[in-house]
């Protein structure tokens, strides 16, 4: 009786042994496809991080189209005063006058404020072009995004102007002007090619002498300077007016009982900006 007691005993701790081995089997492979699990994920982040850095690389960006910019005459006074001296140095090393390079600043800029010149320093609309290898940008211009030189520094974007001007032929004549005489260094420009703008010209002499530019030209110049005469002031009749501060080409129809079509074809404009002091006929 004892001895089957025993074996009976025996029987019970063989089987509870090997039904505790089971479970434990069971319990490490469920740990195991956890593990396996987890490693398939990992490719899948090394993937996204490797795209985000492939981006990083990437050094053009593109910009919004700038539409026209009206800055306030405060704007263009700290603008120049930022500039001037940088303007300064580079007419003393380049020979390119500093109202012109400022008035050409102004405008072509925004008085700082444009597109180009907040996400690219590029300060004078300078495009690409053949053999350029830095950082650029894409912008609306006279085609669809075209290429456009970017800078890490306005300074920088001054003196690739005074580069462009210096390093191409088409410039050269504009050196043989004084140096003082900005009316036709601003006529020059547009002769040669520099802006399509037939108002050009006027539009940076009326910045040169609304800002009295001339006399950081003089303070370059020194004592030796003779003064290039002004444009005279055009005397208005009756058929004439000068655009002054706010004026539009709606406002001006409507102060003279004219359609903006019949300003615009008498003054042979082809969009609706204005510049600050230009002549515009009121009647034919």
């Amino acid at each position: 009786m004892i001895l089957r007691r025993i074996f009976i005993l025996f029987l019970f701790v063989a089987f509870y042994s090997c039904g505790s081995s089971s479970k434990v089997r069971t319990t490490t492979t469920t740990r195991t496809n956890k593990t396996r699990t987890a490693t398939v994920k990992k490719p899948a982040v090394n993937v996204n991080q490797g795209s985000k850095s492939t981006q990083g690389e990437n050094k053009s960006e593109v910009l919004e189209a700038t539409s026209k910019i009206s800055v306030t005459p405060e704007l263009v006074r700290e603008y120049i005063e930022q500039y001037k001296e940088i303007a300064k140095e580079n007419m003393r090393k380049h020979g390119i006058p500093a109202s012109i390079t400022l008035a050409q600043g102004v405008l072509e800029s925004g008085a700082g404020t444009g597109v180009l010149a907040r996400k690219a320093n590029n300060h004078f609309g300078i495009k690409c072009h053949t053999g350029w290898t830095g950082e650029s940008v894409h912008h609306d211009d006279d085609a669809a995004q075209e290429c456009f030189r970017k800078y890490d520094q306005s300074a920088e974007s001054y003196r690739d102007h005074s580069l462009f001007l210096t390093t191409r032929s088409r410039y050269a004549n504009l050196f043989r002007l004084d140096k003082g005489d900005y009316v036709e260094w601003a006529k020059g420009l547009r002769a040669a090619g520099y802006a399509t703008d037939v108002k050009y010209p006027e539009k940076l002499i009326g910045l040169i002498e609304r800002y009295e530019l001339y006399k950081v030209d003089e303070e370059v110049l020194g004592s030796g300077y003779t003064p290039v005469a002004r444009t005279p002031e055009i005397k208005l009749d009756d058929k004439s007016y000068r655009v002054s501060q706010g004026d539009t080409l709606y406002s001006i129809s409507k102060k003279f009982n004219i359609t903006v079509d019949e300003l615009m074809n008498m003054n042979k404009l082809s969009d609706n900006a204005l510049s600050i002091g230009q002549i515009l006929k009121i009647k034919s």
